[in-house]
């Protein structure tokens, strides 16, 4: 058993000053467009990002630059409420880490096409590894869970839907769009849209890798490189919305508990997207026009009130809803991150990051609602590529529990580590859930 240790840098930031953002409607279409889609490689690279305008010219906020590096042997005069335990063992399925969810007490991890399944309470032992025998799928973009199944999205533009089984194995029981569907709306000519020159496909496939998954309530959303959010009905998988949503490939989604989906796109954009009162379809609500590059890392809050983004700019914007109107507004800037942000997960009060830079941190939001990055691990030797976690009741700290997390890296580790921490309320919120 291979026991490693993390490194702490503790930092400490300030909130900016409030900063208004426009909002704006555009229409919806069901036609979709073909683009050239940007890999997530091209995203990461250490060229890429060096090459990026945006890069340089994002303004810089004075006050968010402030970081205090503490030796093992300094003290504050207020302890910081977490601390860092050894890593468990580290688990290091083939090839790059691409998705980590979480359905307690199993852990998911996506490596090329494949999907390893661990025990976390059987000491992380492997318990199964499913589409495996299908390569021609392409690796697997991300990883959630609805009502007891397990979905999954593919570089080949569908959507698997996985049954967890006997003896903990899974089984396939859909690939969206489904056959039946496809059927159907085959025989109409109307129901085919353009996609490249001479080229057309039905209005409810992708066609190109689907990106990002999220699910809630009675709604499954998909989004892709081709530009598309797609809305899917969760009782027979059909789908009933397709809406060319940005001008360039979409990297995340999210859904609230109250059903507004919000993307994020490599067009520099988030795009928030809700039914209109007396309608029966999404459409745009606003679009959200804070970061210079690439958005590609989306969360929310416990209660859908808070969202937070990851750009290529390097920095985390939080925004949240104006009570006296219908938009949103910045409310702080998270810096920190040398490069990309890729994924971002919520929990309770804390707010975990993972970058281009190799390194996850910790951001904490105080009762006078500013954030603070309260530790920083350079552990992993490649981009973290995605987090999951939960929350453990029976944690160490005296008076409270603590969060066990999980990272996955493009140099195929997971790392497993535990924040302990004074008191955690509230429930786990994430891209994977």
């Amino acid at each position: 058993m291979k026991i490693r240790s993390w490194l702490s840098t503790f930092s400490t930031t300030t909130t900016p000053p409030l900063n208004h953002l426009s909002s704006s409607t555009s229409s919806s279409s069901d036609n979709t467009s073909s683009s050239a889609s940007t890999s997530l490689s091209s995203l990461t690279s250490h060229n890429s990002l060096q090459t990026n305008l945006s890069l340089q010219t994002l303004p810089s906020l004075p006050s968010l630059q402030t970081n205090l590096l503490l030796s093992p042997s300094s003290s504050l005069s207020s302890p910081l409420p977490v601390s860092l335990h050894h890593t468990l063992p580290s688990l290091s399925p083939r090839g790059v880490i691409t998705s980590l969810a979480l359905r307690h007490p199993l852990l998911y991890a996506a490596s090329g096409h494949q999907i390893h399944v661990f025990d976390v309470t059987d000491n992380y032992a492997l318990v199964d590894t499913f589409n495996s025998r299908d390569p021609s799928s392409g690796s697997v973009k991300s990883i959630t869970f609805h009502r007891g199944k397990v979905l999954t999205a593919h570089q080949d533009c569908r959507i698997r839907v996985w049954e967890l089984a006997a003896y903990k194995k899974h089984e396939l029981v859909a690939t969206l769009p489904t056959v039946k569907d496809r059927l159907r709306r085959s025989i109409f000519p109307k129901n085919y849209v353009t996609v490249r020159r001479h080229k057309k496909r039905l209005w409810i496939e992708h066609h190109d890798a689907v990106s990002g998954l999220a699910a809630s309530g009675d709604l499954i959303c998909s989004v892709s490189w081709d530009k598309c959010l797609k809305i899917w009905r969760p009782s027979d998988f059909r789908c009933m919305q397709s809406v060319k949503a940005h001008d360039d490939a979409i990297n995340a989604v999210a859904v609230s508990g109250n059903g507004i989906i919000y993307t994020a796109s490599a067009d520099c954009r988030i795009k928030v997207w809700g039914i209109p009162f007396g309608e029966r379809q999404y459409g745009p609500i606003a679009t959200l026009e804070k970061h210079k590059s690439a958005v590609n890392a989306l969360a929310l809050n416990g209660d859908g009130t808070v969202l937070f983004s990851g750009a290529c700019d390097r920095s985390i914007l939080v925004w949240e809803r104006e009570d006296s109107a219908n938009y949103m507004v910045v409310t702080g800037a998270l810096r920190g991150h040398s490069k990309a942000i890729l994924c971002l997960i919520n929990v309770s009060d804390l707010l975990f990051s993972g970058s281009a830079d190799r390194t996850v941190r910790i951001w904490q939001r105080g009762h006078d609602g500013k954030f603070c990055c309260l530790t920083m691990s350079d552990e992993h030797e490649k981009p973290v590529r995605s987090l999951a976690a939960v929350i453990d009741e029976g944690g160490s700290a005296a008076g409270g529990g603590g969060v066990r997390v999980f990272s996955g890296s493009l140099d195929g580790d997971i790392k497993v580590w535990d924040v302990v921490i004074s008191k955690v309320s509230g429930n786990l919120h994430s891209n994977g859930f």
